[in-house]
């Protein structure tokens, strides 16, 4: 009963992301439709499902590079995964297969949703918080791709705005603590240390290892509290 109870307050979570991610992903939409063509940007929402790494080789595209850099950029952002990957995988269940598939449904607001703030994650909140977002973005690429000549710039309606603005309400809502907000402020000071040299997509990723502080200093915390 707890389980499907988690699951649709993940859900109820969700819903207030739908709207973000409608818009969002239209403003992908549109902005690839020209450059990729109908068919995949609407596939790779499908596939990948990742507005930043989207946004990132589609950026690569825009600038005239090929295939291999932009899907290079796309998996180089994606690696932020991995810190938040090990905070998550001890609460997934069942064997590889089932964890591996259960997995993709880490998306960064469904990961703060999930937290309960001591350490520990709620499998069934993530997964039901991910759905209506997953859906949102899918459904949003589409209508950008197959409207975009109505919507307009995405740049002019202040779309672009609402990506940053969406990741700071999510740092709000995660970090409260010593640890979240030292692991805050040592990936922005990191991100901005790295950003006037790096690569693009570099910064997010270097960045996101000072979540392993975090984590680090919870696990510890949690150990004395139990032990």
């Amino acid at each position: 009963m707890k389980t499907s109870d988690d699951f649709r307050a993940g859900i109820r979570a969700g819903l207030p992301m739908v709207l973000p991610s409608i818009l969002i992903g239209a403003s992908f939409g549109v902005l690839a439709q020209p450059v990729m063509g109908s068919i995949a940007p609407i596939v790779m929402s499908i596939i990948v499902c990742s507005g930043a790494a989207q946004f990132a080789a589609l950026t690569v595209l825009l600038a005239g590079g090929g295939a291999l850099p932009a899907i290079a950029a796309g998996m180089l952002m994606n690696a932020r995964w991995l810190p938040m990957g090990l905070a998550f995988g001890p609460f997934f269940k069942g064997g590889k297969a089932r964890r591996a598939l259960e997995s993709n449904a880490l998306v960064d607001a469904s990961f703060a949703i999930a937290s309960n703030g001591d350490g520990t994650y709620d499998r069934e909140r993530l997964l039901g918080a991910t759905i209506p977002q997953v859906t949102s973005w899918m459904a949003g690429t589409a209508i950008g791709v197959l409207f975009g000549s109505l919507i307009g710039d995405p740049h002019a309606l202040g779309l672009d705005a609402m990506f940053p603005a969406f990741f700071l309400f999510l740092l709000f809502e995660e970090a409260h603590g010593r640890a979240p907000l030292a692991a805050a402020g040592i990936g922005a000071l990191i991100a901005l240390a790295l950003l006037p040299w790096a690569p693009a997509g570099t910064p997010v990723v270097v960045a996101s290892a000072a979540a392993l502080i975090g984590l680090h200093q919870r696990f510890v915390v949690r150990k004395l509290v139990t032990a």
